[in-house]
């Protein structure tokens, strides 16, 4: 009998956020779930060492790192049910997180599931003070100035309405995804590493008709502190790039067109902070690498067309507003360094 669930943990050498991640799993995982974790060419194999003490999972070894988006891609190869999720190495799964996402997957034009995914640890108002759940995510969310955000992002849960509904896309930190359909539209673009390839996915699925579903119920922790901690100019240059991939590659000629001043106001606001904090060209590096990559670009453009669907942008989720306002209160993402377990993240 096939899987009920395939879970997908790309893995770089963090082998103690891997073990926490992989007994939580198997403690909360449903029954018929299988676990595969692709160490991304680890120094000396250490997550696939820490993964094989657990005889429930499957390792697969990469002979060369290719970053999150090629381990992610070879993990969702080698699964064998028909929902995949991907999972971070830095996160922690709850009891019921998967019984109340998988049956959204009932409506064969459900693509994909985010859960609630929740800040760990949680964040403690005060001395004394019993802590409280503040969100990571609930779902990714699209502007149409070219900015993509994550959708309740550092707000507490009792701030933010908690209910099921169809969202622009899931972060891969934790999304549930069917298997057919990241078959269907390409899975995870490989030339981005990582960062902002949950966006680039999200506009593919959404164009080809599928739709995205966020489930309040389902509950993932994950360790924000986890992140690099400092700035690191290589990985500000990747985001940066591939924000701006995101912004030529996927939205429709005529959204380009409207969205092209609001979308130049930003670029110019970004730099502005990144200029302030002493991070100016990294991200000017990253912009005009993405602008260069023309027949690229163009070439990705073409190949949408096979998807079918339509080029109706609002239907996907795209929001009319050209940003988000609030910025990193309403989570701009790539605005904080995320864990290397997305390597090179």
């Amino acid at each position: 009998m096939p899987p009920s669930l395939s879970i997908v943990i790309p893995s770089y050498n963090r082998p103690e956020l891997l073990r926490a991640c992989l007994e939580a799993v198997i403690r909360h995982a449903p029954a018929a779930t299988e676990i595969v974790v692709v160490d991304d060419a680890s120094p000396g194999g250490v997550a696939g060492r820490v993964a094989s003490a657990f005889a429930a999972v499957r390792t697969v070894y990469l002979p060369r790192r290719l970053g999150f988006c090629g381990a992610a891609n070879r993990g969702i190869q080698e699964a064998g049910a028909a929902v995949v999720e991907m999972l971070n190495d830095d996160t922690q799964v709850t009891a019921g997180w998967a019984d109340t996402a998988l049956p959204h997957f009932q409506d064969a034009m459900v693509a994909a599931v985010a859960p609630l995914v929740l800040c760990l640890p949680p964040t403690a108002p005060g001395a004394g003070a019993p802590a409280f759940a503040t969100i990571d995510s609930a779902g990714d969310r699209y502007y149409l100035g070219g900015v993509a955000g994550k959708r309740g992002h550092r707000r507490p849960m009792d701030d933010f309405s908690l209910r099921s509904c169809r969202v622009f896309g899931a972060s891969a930190s934790s999304g549930f995804y069917r298997r057919d359909a990241l078959l269907h539209v390409g899975a995870f673009p490989e030339s981005f590493g990582a960062y902002f390839e949950d966006v680039d996915l999200a506009f593919r699925l959404n164009r080809a008709g599928y739709r995205v579903w966020f489930e309040p119920a389902s509950h993932v922790l994950h360790h924000v502190s986890g992140s690099y901690g400092r700035t690191d100019r290589r990985l500000l240059a990747q985001q940066s790039c591939n924000e701006e991939r995101v912004f030529w590659r996927n939205l429709p000629a005529a959204a380009l067109t409207r969205a092209l001043p609001a979308h130049l106001a930003v670029l110019c606001a970004k730099a502005c902070r990144r200029w302030q904090e002493g991070n100016l060209l990294p991200f000017l590096a990253g912009r005009l690498r993405a602008l260069i990559e023309v027949r690229a670009l163009l070439r990705h453009r073409a190949g949408l067309r096979r998807l079918g669907g339509d080029d109706d942008w609002r239907s996907w989720g795209v929001e009319a507003r050209y940003w988000g306002g609030a910025g990193a209160e309403e989570g701009a993402k790539g605005t904080s360094g995320s864990p290397p377990t997305r390597s090179p993240r």
